[in-house]
């Protein structure tokens, strides 16, 4: 088991750029890709709370305030109408 160790030191070393097989080095990129995947649900998240906010805001409360102004002008003409 010692000489495969050895063995795939020796050809992670070959070449111009040396691999590095060190544990540190893993850990580091499973911590990066950690990061990167809470970012990624942070965004998601804040995206989705923005469409929230969005769709209660924009849609559901101008759709009620334009049938209320359409609710008074109808029952201001109304009365107008019956006088």
């Amino acid at each position: 088991m010692t000489d495969i160790k050895d063995l795939s030191k020796i050809i992670a070393t070959k070449g111009n750029k040396p691999l590095i097989l060190s544990r540190g080095n893993l850990q580091l990129q499973e911590d990066a890709e950690l990061e990167r995947r809470l970012r990624e649900l942070k965004f998601k998240q804040e995206l989705r709370k923005d469409w929230i906010v969005f769709i209660v805001r924009d849609v559901v409360f101008f759709s009620v305030a334009i049938l209320f102004i359409i609710a008074i002008s109808g029952y201001s003409l109304f009365t107008q109408i019956y006088r």
